[in-house]
């Protein structure tokens, strides 16, 4: 099979003035992603120099569901800009250093912008679906090649500076940059590549996002998480092989301030005055949901043994093997009269796979980070 060359593709459709405007899309798609991811990660952090606030309880839910969607966006937006460059891959390399250097490093950062965004894209729509065909921790590697990606995307942005300034200031019909022999006319046109390109990016957004608008859940094709059937789960009591003990009439929430210590059943606990909040939880995958939850604020679980107010609380499960069965919640989270520990949601008694006997809820806090199964409360 002989190779194409560059002469080889002749649509007027691939061109810089269409590759110009595809890219700024994408780039702030991917800018968006960027900025919440950050968010993100930094909220999952067990060391906060700066805590992130509570209030707005929704800021969270906000912030990763602008990360999923971004994401979901740029998914078509990237297909469509590889289809309009694919040409470029087969020019050739200039002979003299002068042009081969800036051509060199245009197509390095190329080669590692798609390879980085291929994989973060498809390893974050898998996270979605919670489906792990891998050995590598998700979140490490997902926060590290953001960097690659952004860092690859603005040394393409500097080589091409004057090629998309100009076509981006141009019409979209404009042939100043075109390749010469991109003349034929495609199916098409240019503007009907972008409205193709746009409305396929906010269609797969929306397909995401109506897992979480109250009525359409039907149609959230993309989405894997909706409150059909009352607030998702993502792991259970079962998978987390919690049962035995959260069942058990020996459960005790162990209260730990320095020397000062005590043990506290379930009944002890629904002796106490409850207290209820409406509060959203939300999760990395992106999706969401508000419940009304029931249940003893914490911070009268810590006047018990004493603690101050300003301090930080560990919170520890019952499950062992998870990385989110040892959180720290920082002091601003600890003492809002919103962060209980649960003991119903919507009017029922907490379920075993929401938590029960036991679980947090805060606000603007990482749904993974709402410990469930509580059975330790140690002030740090």
């Amino acid at each position: 099979m002989r190779i194409p060359s560059e002469d080889s593709f002749t649509s007027r459709l691939r061109s810089a003035a269409v590759a110009a405007r595809v890219g700024l899309w994408l780039g702030i798609c991917f800018g968006v992603a960027l900025a919440t991811g950050l968010i993100s990660h930094y909220a999952q952090g067990d060391s906060q120099p700066v805590p992130l606030p509570t209030s707005p309880s929704w800021l969270y839910q906000v912030t990763q569901g602008l990360h999923v969607v971004a994401g979901t966006a740029a998914i078509p937006l990237l297909l469509v800009k590889l289809w309009v460059v694919f040409p470029k891959l087969f020019q050739p390399v200039p002979r003299q250093v002068r042009e081969a250097l800036p051509t060199a490093l245009e197509r390095g950062s190329i080669a590692i912008l798609v390879s980085t965004s291929l994989v973060q894209l498809t390893t974050g729509l898998l996270n979605v679906a919670q489906w792990y065909p891998w050995g590598f921790s998700f979140r490490t590697t997902h926060y590290a090649l953001a960097f690659v990606a952004v860092g690859a995307l603005l040394v393409h942005i500097a080589v091409k500076l004057p090629v998309i300034r100009d076509a981006l200031t141009g019409d979209v019909d404009d042939t100043a940059h075109d390749r010469p022999n991109a003349r034929a006319a495609g199916p098409v046109s240019r503007r009907g590549v972008l409205v193709l390109a746009g409305t396929s990016a906010l269609a797969a957004a929306f397909l995401y996002t109506a897992g979480t608008v109250p009525g359409v859940g039907r149609i959230a094709a993309l989405s894997s998480r909706s409150r059909k059937h009352g607030i998702p789960i993502n792991r259970t009591a079962h998978s987390a092989r919690v049962v035995a003990a959260a069942s058990s009439s020996a459960y005790r929430l162990e209260l730990v301030h320095g020397a000062t210590s005590r043990a506290l059943s379930r009944e002890d606990l629904v002796a106490m005055e409850q207290r209820t909040s409406t509060l959203p939880i939300a999760c990395v995958e992106g999706w969401s949901a508000t419940g009304e939850w029931r249940g003893v604020r914490l911070r009268d679980l810590l006047d018990l043994i004493d603690a101050p107010t300003g301090r930080d609380v560990r919170i520890r499960s019952i499950q062992t093997f998870s990385a989110s069965a040892d959180t720290v919640l920082p002091a601003n989270f600890a003492d809002d009269d919103r962060t209980l520990m649960a003991l119903e949601l919507d009017g029922e008694t907490l379920s075993m796979d929401h938590g029960y006997p036991v679980r947090l809820i805060a606000p603007d806090r990482p749904g993974v980070m709402q410990t469930k199964w509580v059975s330790r409360i140690e002030v740090l």
